[in-house]
């Protein structure tokens, strides 16, 4: 039987019990209705997985002990900030998801001129929540050490001002003739990224103005749950930790 991995809020030490979070808790006594003496794989963001043994399991409040410490490599040498402009449905979640699998460090959803999706308030709020479980999913099952952090909603100009200690700044637009390929190696990555009819003329000359460079994956048109997906595959084998 396969060990689930989950990711815990909580301090872990090996030979220690603990105490897992609410939703850490929620998850393995509700949904994987796992009981005591059955085994876990923990991890909480420090860099290592741990291996623990359940001791008590209840709906609410699950206890395991702590049984040993492994380090974990998976996270890339190369830091990679997505400015994702919101979109609908499930097509949010698909770009989150794919980000955490291709190594994202933070998700930043903006809004855009073009952009169908507009949150404020407690809407805001619960999708940022759930946008935060998806990046808690991926990393479980896609072995990262680490969760990404979504960030809240910005305006473009925020983004930009937010953006700025990266090395390089990336804006997706096909219709240019530069490519990722021509340029040198960076230690961190801004990626902004439009939504489906693309970001304005205007908003690709603010980014220039901040410093982003305008870049073209190929002369195909990429959906924009897609375009992350597809650069960051790119960023990850040029600077990054894909392909060796």
């Amino acid at each position: 039987m396969r060990i689930p991995r989950i990711y815990t809020d909580s301090p872990l030490h090996t030979g220690s019990p603990c105490q897992l979070d609410d939703n850490a808790a929620n998850h393995v006594g509700r949904v994987l209705r796992m009981q005591p003496g059955q085994q876990l794989r923990l991890f909480n963001g420090d860099g290592n997985d741990y291996t623990a043994t359940i001791t008590e399991a209840g709906k609410k409040n699950v206890t395991v002990t702590i049984e040993s410490t492994e380090a974990n490599a998976t996270e890339s040498p190369l830091t990679i900030v997505l400015g994702q402009t919101l979109s609908k449905g499930d097509r949010m979640d698909y770009a989150v998801q794919k980000a955490v699998e291709m190594g994202v460090t933070t998700v930043a959803p903006l809004t855009t001129e073009r952009s169908d999706v507009k949150l404020k308030g407690d809407r805001e709020e619960k999708r940022l929540r759930h946008w935060q479980q998806v990046a808690i999913s991926a990393a479980e099952q896609c072995g990262r050490a680490k969760v990404p952090n979504i960030l809240p909603v910005m305006t473009v100009a925020e983004w930009l001002q937010y953006s700025q200690t990266c090395d390089l700044r990336l804006v997706l637009h096909h219709r240019t003739e530069h490519s990722l390929n021509t340029l040198e190696k960076p230690a961190s990555v801004a990626l902004m990224i439009g939504p489906e009819g693309g970001l304005s003329a205007d908003e690709i000359a603010l980014a220039e103005q901040n410093g982003f460079l305008p870049v073209a994956l190929g002369p195909r048109v990429l959906r924009t749950e897609t375009a992350p997906v597809a650069a960051m595959a790119l960023c990850q084998w040029l600077w990054g930790d894909i392909g060796g």
